[in-house]
């Protein structure tokens, strides 16, 4: 009997680290685990001893003879990564930590995402270290509260991680305090040995195409932050009266809003979907959603998890093109066998798709590859349809516009092509990039210039927006290991202010700070509601009811 990772795998690595044998791969010493869209047991090399089940913060590893039926496909999908992977035995080699000084180190972390927090998770195990972390919110967790798909739970599962860490006494939170507002990144570097900023990238990229400011074209992160109810969007309006929407992009986000459009509203209501997105969706006429890719299936920017997981959506049929067309190169690796087997489980899934049958009346996700938008057409009382143009293969994996177009008659285009970051105040910035520039984690004066000591930067702020959770725990890892090198050699900044004052300073300038006991208020207030909904928690949306709710614990302010 083996073990396999199934559709949660949120590649923290965790279970590499527990695991006797190395058969779980890629490993965060492997370059693929850069890109990797999960994680892999090899069944042949597994012994059974279950270390990495109790390990995974997201309980999506089971015994190949515990599978619910809905995960019974990821025994293939785990087998054929070691199609053309191997597996080396032994224990993964850790770097042996480097002897720190006596002193006290005090480190400031600006954000509470998942990479801030992997962080904080290294950094919290020297005791002479201590993290304060920064969050303009009154909650944290970043996208894993805001990103992850209300019906992802078990990927939220992650927090339990984080929960561990905040916990520790050499951890302290200053939520609701805004860098820049209530404290500046000058007064920062003054009372810190090192500021670490790991602040996302939290615009989205736009198509650059006439009509993308109409009503009714919205971008896929401002939908998914208003379902998630994040407070900067719980006010948005989003009509959903058209029968037909059109996504633009073929990532994950892309179908987790494509899901979130036709899955039954009743089925949402048992998770931590925000109430007033629930209300929408009860009254959405959306019957269909085009998920429009400007290359093929075989380029599809989802992972093959979260594509496989479409089929598992009641009254839903998964449409895919009469013909799955791929280029050249592809379908030569095809046609010989010798296609990289993520890509190869991505084919197969899609021609699996397209020999079901479609029932009628169902619900519909119809997956429209080579095609890129050209125009959105409508007025101020809406988008009407969007203009698109087909492309096709050149060769060498290259496309081109063809003559041919069409009209799709839409009153809701959601483009999905992916964040970017934006400036961070009192840092340089890589516009081309969308990156504050950085070496080994270490801010740079410029794009290619000197470090600047005590400035460190982690996730998609220092490398775009790429990877989900499994990645960012490398990169805060990374971010965590160079802090504390640098401290141990003695290169970071002596503080010229006491970080004592902090408190009373951001108060004094209008900040409702939120602290631990803060947050576990709200917390509480949220499982509560949620407990007697039966839900995983009800969101508070605005951050006043968050400040009320923190005010609770007496000390929350």
């Amino acid at each position: 009997m083996a073990h396999v990772i199934t559709r949660p795998c949120c590649n923290d690595g965790s279970c590499v680290d527990v695991c006797p044998v190395n058969c779980i791969h890629p490993t965060p010493d492997e370059p693929e685990f850069m890109t990797a869209e999960m994680l892999y047991i090899d069944p042949d090399t597994c012994i059974d001893c279950g270390a990495c089940i109790d390990e995974c913060p997201v309980s999506a590893i089971y015994p190949d003879d515990q599978l619910a039926k809905a995960d019974e496909p990821y025994l293939q999908i785990n087998a054929d990564y070691y199609k053309d992977h191997d597996v080396d035995g032994g224990l993964v080699k850790h770097q042996k930590a480097p002897q720190l000084p006596d002193d006290e180190l005090r480190v400031a972390i600006v954000g509470a995402g998942p990479a801030a927090f992997y962080a904080a998770e290294e950094l919290v195990k020297r005791r002479q270290i201590k993290v304060d972390m920064y969050d303009r919110l009154p909650t944290p967790y970043g996208l894993v509260r805001a990103g992850v798909a209300p019906d992802h739970a078990k990927t939220k599962g992650v927090e339990n991680t984080f929960s561990a860490v905040e916990r520790k006494p050499n951890f302290t939170y200053h939520l609701n305090v805004e860098v820049g507002t209530h404290i500046t990144p000058d007064e920062l570097r003054e009372r810190y040995g090192a500021v670490l900023y790991a602040v996302g990238a939290p615009h989205d990229r736009r198509l650059g195409i006439e009509g993308e400011d109409l009503p009714g074209s919205i971008a896929a992160t401002d939908f998914v932050a208003w379902y998630n109810g994040h407070p900067d969007y719980a006010d948005r309006d989003f009509d959903l009266s058209s029968e037909q929407a059109v996504i633009v992009g073929n990532g994950n986000v892309a179908l987790d809003v494509a899901r979130i459009l036709v899955t039954d509203p009743e089925k949402l209501a048992g998770t931590d979907i925000a109430d007033h997105a629930l209300d929408v969706l009860r009254g959405s006429k959306v019957r269909e959603v085009i998920v429009m890719a400007r290359r093929s299936i075989e380029h599809g920017a989802f992972t093959n998890s979260e594509f496989l997981s479409l089929g598992d959506l009641e009254g839903v049929d998964v449409v895919m093109p009469d013909e799955l067309v791929l280029s050249e190169e592809a379908a030569a690796a095809e046609a010989d066998d010798s296609l990289d087997s993520v890509i190869a489980t991505k084919i197969r899934l899609a021609r699996e798709f397209a020999e079901r049958p479609q029932v009628d009346g169902n619900m519909k996700i119809i997956f429209d590859f080579l095609a890129s938008p050209t125009t959105i057409v409508g007025d101020n009382d809406g988008v009407a349809s969007v203009e698109y143009v087909r492309n096709r293969y050149v060769g060498d994996g290259r496309i081109e516009p063809t003559d041919e177009t069409g009209t799709l008659a839409t009153g809701l285009v959601v483009r999905s092509v992916g964040y970017r970051g934006r400036p961070v105040e009192g840092l340089p910035f890589d516009a081309d990039r969308a990156v504050v520039p950085s070496d080994e984690s270490r801010v740079l004066d410029g794009t290619g210039g000197d470090r600047l000591p005590g400035l460190f930067v982690s996730g998609w702020v220092k490398r775009g927006p790429t990877g989900g959770i499994g990645r960012n725990r490398k990169c805060g890892q990374e971010a965590a290991r160079a802090i504390v090198e640098d401290f141990a050699n003695g290169v970071l900044p002596a503080p010229s202010r006491d970080a004592d004052d902090v408190v009373e300073l951001v108060t004094e300038r209008g900040a409702q700070r939120v602290d631990l006991a803060g947050w576990k208020a709200i917390d509480t207030v949220e499982k509560t509601a949620g407990k007697q909904a039966g839900r995983r928690r009800v969101k508070l949306v605005s951050v006043n009811e968050l400040e009320s709710a923190a005010q609770s614990a007496g000390d929350g302010a």
